[in-house]
Formats: C-alpha cells, sequence, structure tokens
C-alpha cells in the first residue's frame, strides 16, 4: 500500500484524538475548577520505504494547570485557589485526590467537605472538623480556618511537581503519580474566600478549534478516498496490460 494512506491515515487518527479533547473541555466549560485537557502529538520517521516517511505518533495528553477565571459568589464556604496549588480531598481506596473545585458545604456535624460529599482534608491529610455550633468560618489567604475569632484548622493547599502526570478524579480533581508537597510560600499561592474557579477553558477558542479540527479530517477524508482512488486505477491497468 502506498505510504501516503499509512500517513493519511495517522493524521486522521490523531485529529479524531483532538476532537474528542476538545469535546471533552467544551462539554466542561462549566464545571468549577475543571482542567483542560490539551494534547501534544510527536512525529516518527519510518525508514521502511526509500524515503523516510513521516507519521503522526500516538497522542500524548496532558491537564492543563493554567488559572481559570475567578468568579465572585459571596458565599463564605466557597474558596478559589490562587496560584499553581490544589485542595487535598478524600478519596475511595485511601487515597487523595487534589482539586481547584472549592465549593465546600459544613454537615451538621461541623466536618468540611466537597458539594459531592468527600471530605476536605488538612495539611496532614486530616478531615477537617469546626465548631458545628460556631457559624460559618472565615477563611484566610493562607487556608486558617477561624469561628469567632478562634482558629480551628486549615485548608491544606498542597503543591504538585510539574513533571507529575495528573490522573482524572471525577471532573475536577487530579491524583498525581507523584508526591504532593504543602504548599509554604503564600504570596505566590492562596486561597480567596467568597470566590469560585471557572473551569480554564475558553469556549470560543474551543469551538473555532473544533470546526478547524472538522475540517482538517474531512480533508484527511477527502486525502485518503483520491489516493485509494489512484490505487484502485493503478492496479486495474496493470491488470489489463497483463
Amino acid at each position: 500500500m502506498q505510504p501516503s494512506l499509512y500517513v493519511s491515515l495517522s493524521g486522521q487518527m490523531a485529529t479524531m484524538r483532538r476532537l474528542e479533547t476538545l469535546a471533552h473541555n467544551v462539554a466542561n466549560v462549566t464545571t468549577a475548577g475543571f482542567r483542560a485537557e490539551e494534547i501534544k502529538f510527536d512525529q516518527l520517521l519510518s525508514q521502511k520505504t526509500d524515503q523516510p516517511t513521516a507519521f503522526v505518533s500516538a497522542a500524548k495528553t496532558y491537564i492543563s494547570r493554567e488559572q481559570g477565571e475567578l468568579v465572585q459568589t459571596d458565599n463564605k464556604l466557597d474558596v478559589a485557589v490562587t496560584g499553581d496549588a490544589w485542595l487535598a480531598i478524600s478519596a475511595p481506596g485511601g487515597r487523595t485526590a487534589y482539586t481547584r473545585d472549592g465549593r465546600m458545604t459544613m454537615t451538621p456535624e461541623g466536618e468540611l467537605r466537597t458539594l459531592t460529599g468527600y471530605q476536605v482534608l488538612d495539611v496532614g491529610g486530616a478531615p477537617i472538623q469546626l465548631n458545628p455550633n460556631g457559624g460559618t468560618p472565615n477563611i484566610a489567604r493562607d487556608g486558617t480556618l477561624t469561628q469567632g475569632g478562634q482558629q480551628l484548622g486549615a485548608l491544606g493547599l498542597f503543591t504538585i511537581p510539574n513533571e507529575a502526570h495528573l490522573a482524572r478524579f471525577e471532573n475536577s480533581g487530579v491524583i498525581p503519580d507523584m508526591a504532593a508537597q504543602p504548599a509554604l510560600d503564600f504570596s505566590v499561592v492562596g486561597v480567596q474566600q467568597g470566590f469560585i474557579e471557572q473551569a480554564n477553558v475558553n469556549p470560543v477558542s474551543e469551538i473555532s478549534r473544533l470546526i478547524q479540527i472538522q475540517r482538517s479530517f474531512d480533508s484527511i477524508s477527502n486525502s485518503i478516498s483520491e489516493a485509494e482512488k489512484t490505487l484502485s486505477s493503478a492496479i486495474k491497468t496493470l491488470g489489463e496490460t497483463g
């Protein structure tokens, strides 16, 4: 088969993967704390023919860490993380997940939980327990929690190494393959009470890219069809002359 068909097929598969990624991002544009999924393609060279042939490799995806827009809610149990840091939450199986979705609730027993019911953890990895009769807490930039002027705990803020691979946990959480470390410099990271962070997805940009990639996919499909017609014609001609 002509190398051009393989090249076009690799490009078509890569384009399909990109379409899936963009569609997922657009579907979560209103998900608080959602991190967009980006995709990277490498070029592979084959020496199977007289001339080196370039193919598109299998896609490598990664989660973007860019800051999303902060929106004021005035809800004191909402916090937006600023800078490259994450809140820690409990996950099934004794794991710890990290999230940028700072929407919280306080149970009747005084425990802080996410809107989906996971425990919010402190810097030591323990669930945060407040006074159930102490009212809504005040939350400082460094995550310190106070009720009636009394400090009762602090949100755990963590940094994740840049080289860590992030696996998704539900929509807004991640589980890294390297240990997260407690944040120490609150001049560059922190939390902002009464705000939430939106998804770091630009819907207009993503939809424009979806349209461009769809056109690219159609163009590659047409190229494959033309190559197949050329090959079929060549085989037919050779058969007639043989």
